[in-house]
C-alpha cells in the first residue's frame, strides 16, 4: 500500500505510523463501503450478514483531513458477502455519511447482477442513493442502461432516459441497437413488489420506433409468476368477425393459479374464458370454463351446429398424478353445450376435431403392465344432420394387463395377458360395413404364453411356443343393428350366429428357427438371419358366421413388421386360427463408415384348417389383405441410416403369383447443412372387398432452410396423385434468437379436387420476459388456390 496523504499534502514518519494511520482509515472506509451492495435494489441491507468479513485492496489509501473524507485510489477491488466491486477510486465523507465510487465503476452481486456506471453515489444507510451512466446485467440476461438512476424508499429504483432489452449486445458492434428494445422517460424498478413500470415509452425494432405506450407495467424479469396483464393476442374467422382476446392472469399461490380472459368478437360479442391451475407434489390438474351468448348465430348456415345455438359454453378438465414410482392415474375430460363449440371458438387444449374424453390408472413396473381406463370420442362437426357423434361409444372400461414372470419356468419365460372392454353406442356406424353396432358389447380375454429358446452348436436358434387364450363376451344389441347383421349376412352369403353371450377359446403350438450368419470384415461387419415359424392351432372359434362384433380388430396391415407375428390381427375381437408357417430373411448391417442398413423379406402360408383371414367378417377385416389365399403376399422391407441424420426406408407388398405391388412405402430424410428435408410415397392398390374401389397413390414432403443463423424458411405438402389435387400445403418463415422468435405460416387444405380451399394464416410473436402474442385466421380471402 502506498503512502498516506493528509489534507493533499504528503507526510512521512515511520513504517508503523503510516500502517497505523492506513488501518484506522481502512476501518472507516470498510465500514462505510457496505453501502455500495445497498443501491440498486439490487442488493437489501437485510440480506448482508452481519458478521463477513470485507476485503479491501487498493494501490493508495488517502486520508484527507481537510474535506474530512477516506479515500482507497487505484486499481480498488472490494470483495464483501459474496460481492464484488471494482473502481479506480472509492472515497467515503464522513460528514455526508455518503460512499462515492467513481472510475469504472462495476459491481457484481452475488446474485448474479453485473452493474456498470462511471459513478455511483449512495449513503450509508442503504435507503437512497444516485447513478450516473448506469448498466445492469441481470442474470438470466435481460439489460437496463440509463443515463442516471436514482434509489429511493429503499425499494425504488427509478432510470432516467432509459432502455431495457432481453437481447445480447452484438460481440463485433457492441454499440449497434438490439434487436428490439423499450425506451422510456423512466423506468421504475420496484424491488418489493417486483414490477417494472415504463413511463412514456416506445417500442423499437432495429432501432426503428414501431409503437408508443404512456405507460406500462410488467414483472420484475427475476419473477416467473406475477399477477396481471398478459399480452393480448388476435383472433380471426369470417363467421366470429375480428376479435381481440385480453388475458389476466392471477398469481394466487405459488402452487395455483387463475387466468381470466375476455375475447370480444366483432360478430359474436364476448366469449369469456378461466383456467384454474393448481400443482402439488405428486402432480397436477387445470379446470377449464368457456362461455358465450352469441350475438350472430345467422352467420353461420341454416344447417350448421352453430346456427342453432345461441347460449354456448363448455367446461373441461386435466389432471396426471403419480401415486406411487409405479402408479399414476389422470384424467382429460370435456362436457359442452354442444357438439362444436370449442372447436368454432378455438378453446385451447380442447379444439381438435376429435377430442377423447378420459379417466385412467396405470402401472408400470419392469416387465409389468397395467393400464385401466375409460373414454369416450367427443367429434367436433359443424353439420346439424350428422350423426357422427351418435356413433362414437362409450368404452367403459378398457383394461390391459400384462405380467411376465421373473422366475423361469420350465427352462422359459412365462407371460400373461388379461385384456378387457365394454362399449355403448347410441347410434350404428354402418354404411357399405358393419363399423359399430347400436347397444352394448364386451369382452373379457386371458391369454398366457410359455416360450424357451435353445441354442446349437451350429448357431441355429430354436424357440418352442406354446399358447393359450380364452374369451367371454356379451352382445345386446338394438333392433337397428340386429336387421343390419341379417341384410349384410344376406348380401355376401355369410351365415349369422347372434348370441347374448359367447365363449371361445384357442390352444397354439409353435417353433421358431433363426440362423444367424455372421460376416464381418475391416469394412465393418453383416448379419444375416434365415428364419422360420410355423404355428398349430384349431379353427377360429365362431370363425364361419357374423354375430361377435369386432371394434378393435377392424384394420389389417400385413407388412414386414407383422410377418413374424403369432396372431396378425390388430386386435383381440378376432382370434387367428389355423396352421400357419412364417418363412423369411432378416439382415443387418454396419459398414463401419457412419452408414448402418437392415431388411427383411418373406412370405406367410395357410397349411391346414379355415383361413381366418378369408372368414367372414363385418367390416371385412381380412379382406385384400394379402393374408387370404394360402400364400401370402411377398412383403419386404429396407432400411438405410447414415451420417448427418439421414435415414431413408421401402417397405412394400408384392402379390404371391404376378410379384404386381399392392403396396409402397418409401420414406427419406436428412439433414444437410443448413437445409433438413424429408419425403415419403405411398399407394395402396385398391381393395375393393375392403371398402377402396380406387387405387391410393400419396407423395408428400416437408423441407426446412436456415439461411441465416436466425432465419429459417420452411414448406411443406400432400399430394393425392390419383385425384391429381394438392390435399395439403403449407409454408412460412421464422426468425429466432435468444430474445426474440417470430413465426409466419399460411396453410391450405381439401378434401377433394372440387372442393374450395380452406386457407388458414397465422403469425406469433414472442419476446422474451415481455409474452407472446400472435394471430390465426381462417378463411383468409385474397389468396389463390
Amino acid at each position: 500500500m502506498g503512502a498516506a496523504v493528509n489534507g493533499g499534502r504528503r507526510t512521512t514518519g515511520s513504517v508503523r505510523r503510516r500502517r497505523a494511520i492506513a488501518g484506522v482509515a481502512l476501518i472507516a472506509l470498510v465500514s462505510a463501503s457496505q453501502s455500495l451492495w445497498a443501491q440498486s435494489d439490487l442488493v437489501d441491507a437485510s440480506d448482508l450478514p452481519q458478521d463477513a468479513q470485507m476485503l479491501l485492496m487498493a494501490d493508495t489509501l488517502v486520508y484527507d483531513n481537510d474535506r474530512n473524507t477516506i479515500s482507497a485510489v487505484g486499481g480498488v477491488q472490494i470483495e464483501y458477502a459474496g460481492n464484488r466491486l471494482v473502481a479506480q477510486r472509492v472515497t467515503y465523507d464522513r460528514a455526508t455519511s455518503r460512499v462515492i465510487a467513481s472510475g469504472n465503476v462495476e459491481i457484481i452481486e452475488k446474485s448474479g447482477n453485473r452493474i456498470t456506471s462511471q459513478q455511483i453515489d449512495v449513503t450509508d444507510d442503504f435507503s437512497e442513493g444516485f447513478v450516473q451512466a448506469l448498466r445492469v446485467e441481470t442474470p438470466d440476461k435481460t439489460y437496463f442502461a440509463a443515463e442516471s438512476a436514482q434509489r429511493s424508499e429503499g425499494r425504488l429504483t427509478t432510470f432516467n432516459k432509459a432502455v431495457y432489452t432481453a437481447c445480447e449486445p452484438c460481440e463485433e458492434k457492441p454499440d449497434r441497437a438490439p434487436l428490439w428494445q423499450i425506451k422510456a422517460q423512466k423506468i421504475v424498478w420496484n424491488g418489493e413488489a417486483k414490477t417494472v413500470r415504463f413511463e412514456r415509452a416506445r417500442f423499437e425494432f432495429f432501432g426503428m420506433p414501431i409503437a408508443f405506450l404512456p405507460a406500462f407495467e410488467i414483472a420484475d424479469p427475476t419473477v416467473k409468476r406475477k399477477s396481471g396483464f398478459l399480452i393480448p393476442s388476435i383472433k380471426g374467422g369470417s363467421e366470429l368477425g375480428y376479435g381481440l382476446k385480453v388475458p389476466y392472469y392471477f398469481a394466487l399461490s405459488p402452487t395455483y393459479d387463475l387466468t381470466v380472459s375476455v375475447t370480444g368478437y366483432t360478430k359474436q360479442g364476448f366469449l369469456g374464458e378461466a383456467e384454474w391451475r393448481q400443482r402439488f407434489n405428486n402432480g397436477e390438474y387445470s379446470l377449464k370454463i368457456a362461455g358465450i351468448s352469441q350475438n350472430g348465430p345467422e352467420e353461420w348456415g341454416a344447417n350448421e351446429v352453430d346456427a342453432n345455438v345461441v347460449e354456448r359454453g363448455m367446461i373441461g378438465s386435466k389432471g396426471s398424478f403419480s401415486i406411487n414410482p409405479r402408479w399414476s392415474f389422470g384424467w382429460d375430460v370435456m362436457a359442452q353445450s354442444d357438439r362444436n363449440f370449442s372447436k368454432t371458438y378455438g378453446i385451447e387444449g380442447f379444439s381438435s376435431s376429435t377430442e377423447v374424453s378420459e379417466v385412467y390408472l396405470t402401472g408400470l413396473d419392469d416387465r409389468n403392465y397395467f393400464d385401466l381406463r375409460a373414454f369416450r370420442f367427443h367429434k367436433q362437426v359443424d353439420s346439424e344432420s350428422s350423426k357422427l357423434q351418435d356413433q362414437q361409444p362409450w368404452v367403459l372400461p378398457s383394461l390391459d394387463y400384462t405380467r411376465t414372470l421373473d422366475r423361469s419356468v420350465a427352462g422359459g419365460q412365462l407371460r400373461f395377458d388379461v385384456n378387457g372392454q365394454g362399449i355403448y353406442r347410441e347410434e350404428e356406424m354402418a354404411v357399405d360395413k358393419l363399423q359399430g353396432l347400436a347397444g352394448k358389447s364386451g369382452r373379457l380375454t386371458a391369454e398366457a404364453e410359455w416360450k424357451r429358446s435353445f441354442t446349437t452348436k451350429q448357431g441355429l436358434v430354436l424357440t418352442p411356443i406354446l399358447h393359450a387364450r380364452g374369451d367371454g363376451i356379451f352382445a345386446d344389441y338394438e333392433d337397428q343393428s340386429l336387421a343390419s347383421i341379417n341384410s349384410f349376412a344376406a348380401a355376401n352369403g355369410y351365415g349369422t350366429d347372434v348370441q347374448s353371450s359367447y365363449f371361445r377359446g384357442i390352444a397354439t403350438a409353435g417353433l421358431e428357427a433363426r440362423w444367424p450368419i455372421l460376416f464381418a470384415g475391416a469394412g465393418g461387419s453383416h448379419v444375416f438371419e434365415p428364419m422360420a415359424q410355423i404355428f398349430a392351432r384349431p379353427d377360429e372359434p365362431y370363425g364361419d358366421t357374423i354375430g361377435i362384433p369386432n371394434e378393435d380388430a377392424q384394420s389389417l396391415v400385413f407388412d414386414a413388421t407383422t410377418l413374424f407375428e403369432r396372431d396378425k390381427f390388430s386386435g383381440y375381437d378376432r382370434i387367428e386360427g389355423g396352421t400357419r408357417a412364417n418363412v423369411g430373411i432378416r439382415y443387418s448391417g454396419d459398414f463401419g463408415n457412419g452408414w448402418t442398413a437392415h431388411g427383411v423379406f418373406g412370405q406367410s402360408y395357410h397349411l391346414g384348417g379355415v383361413n381366418s383371414f378369408a372368414s367372414p367378417d363385418m367390416v371385412y377385416a381380412g379382406a385384400n389383405s394379402g393374408l387370404e389365399t394360402d400364400r401370402s403376399d411377398y412383403v419386404a422391407m429396407v432400411g438405410l441410416g447414415g451420417p448427418s441424420g439421414f435415414a431413408a426406408s421401402l417397405g412394400a407388398r408384392f402379390d404371391e403369383e404376378t410379384f404386381e405391388v399392392r403396396r409402397t412405402d418409401v420414406r427419406a430424410g436428412a439433414t444437410v447443412g443448413p437445409v433438413t428435408a424429408s419425403a415419403n410415397y405411398t399407394f395402396i392398390q385398391a381393395q375393393q372387398d375392403y371398402g377402396f374401389d380406387e387405387d391410393r397413390r400419396e407423395v408428400g414432403g416437408s423441407a426446412s432452410l436456415r439461411f441465416h443463423e436466425n432465419w429459417r424458411a420452411f414448406a411443406s405438402g400432400t399430394y393425392d396423385l390419383e385425384e391429381n389435387f394438392l390435399a395439403k400445403n403449407s409454408i412460412g418463415f421464422a426468425y429466432d434468437d435468444e430474445c426474440f422468435i417470430y413465426t409466419m405460416t399460411f396453410s391450405q387444405s381439401r378434401s377433394s379436387a372440387d372442393d374450395e380451399a380452406d386457407n388458414t394464416f397465422g403469425v406469433s410473436l414472442s419476446l422474451r420476459t415481455i409474452g407472446d402474442f400472435g394471430t390465426t385466421s381462417s378463411d383468409v380471402t385474397g389468396f389463390s388456390n
